[in-house]
């Protein structure tokens, strides 16, 4: 029996995830998370084989909790689901220590797929994350903002979907310093001098916002 945690903060998803994990036999929904210390908890209570975990949730994003994830758990597959395209948030995903990554339009089949694949120590990846992997390879470096660290990168779409530092250091549970920090790195590793420059970045870039 594969043992698996649903952490999203949308009630509707993770009602409709289990719904999905609930038709194979030989999956078992053991917890359901809405934030990274509700995850802690639920891993904390039993053996989990797979954290099914969306990239963005109140507090720390899943990106951010990855490495101390498979430190505290290192026997944990922690598979991906999210709303960005894979071009955005797949790679960086699987170099935070993912076992996989998958859109949220994904089919359900398809989620059942992956978590069998991951649960069976090999990693899931779409062909054109394959791509990505290995493009990544090639030309590492790329553009500007894939040298941004995962939380920057949080902090730029935030921004750019209109929140101040106030209610982006509310979300992320950080001090306003702390966010007008990030911003700080934002605009100089962008080289760019004000939030309309840095939408103006995203648009051109094609990066999905919060």
């Amino acid at each position: 029996m594969t043992r698996i945690v649903v952490a999203d903060d949308h009630p509707v998803v993770r009602k409709g995830l289990v719904m999905i994990l609930g038709t194979e036999s030989s999956f078992q929904v053991v917890g359901e998370a809405r934030n990274s210390g509700e995850i802690w908890l639920e891993l904390e209570k039993q053996p989990v084989e797979i954290l099914l975990m969306d990239i963005t949730m109140p507090g720390p994003s899943g990106l951010d909790l990855l490495p101390d994830l498979k430190k505290r758990f290192p026997r944990l597959h922690v598979l991906i689901l999210s709303q960005y395209p894979e071009s955005q948030m797949a790679v960086r995903a699987i170099r935070a220590g993912s076992a996989g990554y998958l859109n949220k339009d994904a089919a359900p089949g398809e989620l059942v797929t992956a978590i069998k694949r991951v649960c069976s120590g090999k990693m899931y990846v779409t062909d054109s994350v394959s791509e990505l992997l290995a493009e990544n390879v090639r030309q590492p470096g790329g553009k500007l903002h894939e040298s941004l660290s995962n939380r920057e990168y949080r902090v730029l779409c935030l921004l750019v979907s209109g929140k101040t530092v106030t209610e982006i250091g509310e979300l992320l549970n950080l001090s306003v310093k702390t966010i007008s920090t990030y911003r700080s790195r934002v605009l100089e590793k962008l080289h760019v001098q004000s939030n309309a420059e840095l939408a103006r970045y995203a648009y051109e870039h094609s990066l999905a916002v919060d």
